[in-house]
């Protein structure tokens, strides 16, 4: 039987380690078929830019959010991560 050396096994711990996050896909069982989580994520974060548009512009202070192409693709992001480390995160 061959000698495993010290470079031989951290070589093999390196290459398998990272293989074991794949054990499980995020995926959501929804009448039989199977969606990602960062689906799920993307249309509530969605849903909520627009509740929070629609809050500011009654507020008569949506127009000091500006650029508006910057600012609310970076708020669908922000609520989006937000609500994956709140809602799957285990």
């Amino acid at each position: 039987m061959p000698r495993i050396t010290g470079g031989t096994r951290r070589l093999a711990v390196g290459v398998a380690a990272p293989l074991s996050g794949c054990s499980n896909a995020p995926s959501i069982n929804v009448l039989g078929a199977y969606f990602p989580d960062w689906l799920f994520c993307i249309v509530a974060s969605v849903a909520l830019v627009v509740v929070l548009h629609l809050v500011l512009a009654r507020l008569k202070v949506g127009q000091t959010l500006w650029p508006a192409a910057v600012i609310y693709p970076t708020l669908v992001t922000f609520f989006a991560l937000a609500v994956w480390l709140l809602a799957f995160q285990s």
